[in-house]
């Protein structure tokens, strides 16, 4: 597998070609993209898919499950295959694991799909680590997080990719395989588009240390490290409060009796909020500081979601925008804490600090979803749900509060 070349910009001092940063940026969009997509678009295909192999619809529920927990372990990893490999060699590995993912799920043989979803959970668990390496090397302390942020907003835009464009496509080609096999003409491409070298990052690649030993000197690097370990506890409580609203916004609604295409819409712009707000907090986060953007999202998350506790009283003139901002808030923090890592973390480690850091992400959004469907089957009321889960959003403001003013 050939490592992409990246076009080079002008040359810095020296010797070393500088990447441009909008090349390298919109490379890193469109793998985003490719990876979100591909991670969710079984998921759009439930209905269909699940009459194919004779399963209710729920059961596709299980591969998310599966994607989360090898990307938990993906990431874990990352500092050793960050320590060994160039980044633009991660990013290449990761695009034919998304290829390989998807031409086994469409076998329709469930071990294979196992097997599938397990590879498409590896490539998005290395995808933020080595992404953030290159990005590191082509930013500058004045725009790191509106880039990363830019990068983060191929997350939302490949979620509508899969939920808006694949039902389309499989009605077009008549038949669920047929549309998720055309999720692989972007990973594809950017496999075989030959781009200029990545930035190397001054850092010899280590070879020698032991994958476990790795891992345990990263952990023990975060929980020394009073900036890095606020991230991670973020990453959780966040990750946690992101999924919850997207999983459970839209039937919230239709409990309240809106109908599905309704909140369908609904769920569709409260990902577009997510996008923006990607880009407003990343200008927002160089201008006045990461971490007091960090509190201000988790104490708004916090206020909105509590304010769907009046969910079924408010009118739908406030109930709109209510939705749509804690979609900005609730799913737009993404970009802006993977900068506040890139920022954090020593020099020549920012692959492998994020790939340690955002293992507690990927436990968050495994056990996020969870609790709050034990906590319905507690309350029934998804509008004490919300209420509930505020104390989440809350916490990490109180969080990134007090390490803002550390810094």
């Amino acid at each position: 597998m050939s490592e992409h070349n990246f076009p080079d910009a002008a040359m810095p001092a020296g010797g070393v070609a500088r990447p441009r940063t909008w090349n390298v940026l919109i490379r890193m969009l469109l793998v985003q993209i490719a990876a979100t997509s591909s991670i969710l678009g079984l998921t759009a295909l439930a209905p269909d898919a699940s009459q194919t192999l004779g399963v209710g619809a729920h059961w596709i529920g299980y591969q998310v499950s599966f994607i989360y927990f090898a990307g938990l372990f993906a990431s874990l990893g990352a500092g050793s295959l960050t320590a060994r490999w160039s980044a633009g060699r991660i990013i290449s590995a990761e695009l034919a694991l998304i290829l390989a993912g998807l031409a086994l799920l469409v076998s329709a043989v469930p071990v294979a799909m196992v097997v599938g979803s397990v590879l498409l959970g590896l490539a998005y668990g290395i995808n933020n680590p080595a992404s953030s390496e290159i990005l590191q090397g082509v930013v500058t302390a004045r725009n790191r997080s509106l880039v990363f942020s830019l990068k983060q907003a191929g997350v939302p835009l490949g979620a509508m990719l899969a939920s808006a464009g694949l039902p389309i496509v499989a009605e077009m080609t008549g038949g669920w395989a047929p549309a998720l096999l055309s999720l692989m003409a972007l990973p594809l491409a950017l496999l075989l588009l030959p781009m200029g070298r990545t930035p190397d990052l001054g850092r010899k690649r280590v070879r020698g240390s032991g994958v476990l030993a790795r891992m345990l000197t990263e952990q023990r690097r975060i929980f020394v490290d009073p900036a890095l370990r606020t991230l991670a506890a973020l990453g959780c409580l966040y990750s946690a409060m992101q999924l919850t609203v997207t999983a459970f916004a839209v039937v919230s609604l239709v409990e309240i009796g809106w109908s599905v295409p309704q909140a369908g819409l609904a769920g569709a712009v409260l990902q577009v909020a997510g996008a923006i707000g990607r880009v407003g907090w990343g200008l927002a986060a160089d201008k006045v500081g990461i971490f007091r953007v960090l509190s201000a999202l988790g104490f708004g998350g916090a206020a909105l979601s509590l304010a769907l506790w009046w969910q079924p009283i408010l009118p739908v003139v406030v109930l709109v925008p209510t939705m749509i901002a804690l979609g900005a808030c609730a799913t737009g923090w993404n970009g802006v804490f993977l900068s506040a890592i890139a920022r954090s973390a020593p020099e020549g480690e920012i692959g492998a600090v994020t790939g340690a850091i955002l293992a507690y992400t990927f436990i968050g959004a495994i056990l996020g979803p969870s609790i709050f469907a034990l906590t319905f089957s507690s309350v029934g009321s998804y509008p004490a749900c919300f209420a509930i889960f505020a104390s989440a959003g809350l916490l990490g403001g109180i969080l990134g509060w007090k390490q803002a003013t550390r810094t």
